[in-house]
């Protein structure tokens, strides 16, 4: 116990003496500006300095260079990646383009191959119809020539009754033989 005493006794001594030496030298400023300190700031900077130093070099840098370099890493990744699907849509639109030009030849060719059938059945049915009208014409001049035929006969039998009546009627007499002679050579031409 005497020792505590003893050295709160020589602690307040020398708080005594270090109040009596700020007192002595008239430094009651900020104790940065005193300068007898400067050389144990100085030693304390530098080594603060080196610290900084070690541990940015050592630790923070290289983070931040690991985190750089994969940052680049992944944009450099990412831009050929962006170039493979690049030449892929390029691949895939050619293979489009060319599967549409497919497309549409064999629409062309689909639509000729159709046009043809089409014309054939029509050339057909024009033929079967231009059959049709020969075998009516044909028919019909045939039954033209009947008729005519007929209204000849009947014109050459009118003319001759006609002529008969009209000779009776004048006071003449009724030759049947000349008068269908006549009839005749008029009606040939």
């Amino acid at each position: 116990m005497a020792s505590n005493t003893h050295d709160a006794g020589h602690g307040a001594a020398d708080a005594a003496h270090g109040a009596a030496d700020a007192a002595a030298h008239g430094s009651s400023g900020m104790p940065q500006l005193d300068f007898s300190t400067y050389g144990n700031q100085i030693w304390w900077l530098l080594v603060t300095l080196v610290v900084i130093y070690l541990i940015l070099s050592r630790v923070a840098l290289p983070r931040i260079a690991a985190i750089l370099n994969e940052r680049q890493g992944t944009i450099t990744n990412d831009l050929a990646a962006a170039e493979d699907l690049k030449a892929k849509a390029v691949e895939a639109e050619n293979a489009y383009n060319k599967a549409l030009a497919d497309a549409r030849a064999e629409a062309q060719r689909i639509a000729a191959e159709t046009r043809a059938e089409i014309q054939a059945e029509v050339d057909e049915a024009i033929a079967k119809a231009d059959a049709e009208i020969a075998a009516k014409t044909a028919e019909s001049e045939t039954a033209i020539a009947e008729i005519r035929a007929t209204a000849l006969d009947n014109v050459k039998l009118v003319a001759s009754d006609t002529a008969s009546a009209l000779v009776e009627a004048l006071g003449g007499k009724d030759d049947t033989k000349l008068i269908a002679a006549a009839v005749a050579e008029r009606t040939e031409g």
